[in-house]
């Protein structure tokens, strides 16, 4: 289990690899208060599907770097392409995909983590 201390660190990173790759709308949500089975989720959009691959490749990459490796791996596909790494899981999706499936609508009661590059 990946403490909360450490999960924050691991959103900084991951926000610093969507950031450097120029990825949009970057929200990281602290679910810990809402839901039993949840910590933290980074959601960001990708403006097309090398745009999305290229944002994954980051995320993965700079993570590798600081020896944290992804639990699993849904996709990539041209919509949506989720990352859990345990305590933090980072959704990169299509804009069509993230105003389809709302998730910060859906977790709207969720926490808004400051993301600073």
């Amino acid at each position: 289990m990946v403490k909360p201390v450490e999960a924050v660190q691991i959103i900084r990173w991951v926000h610093q690899a969507l950031s450097d790759k120029k990825a949009e709308n970057i929200v990281a949500l602290d679910l810990r208060e809402v839901s039993d089975s949840l910590d933290f989720f980074v959601i960001a959009t990708g403006t097309s599907t090398p745009h999305l691959e290229a944002l994954e490749r980051a995320v993965r990459e700079r993570l590798e770097e600081e020896g944290v490796r992804p639990e699993a791996v849904e996709g990539p596909s041209s919509r949506w392409v989720l990352l859990n790494y345990g305590a933090v899981v980072v959704h990169l999706m299509s804009p069509e995909a993230r105003d389809y499936y709302d998730l910060e609508g859906l977790w709207a009661d969720a926490k808004k983590l400051e993301l600073t590059p």
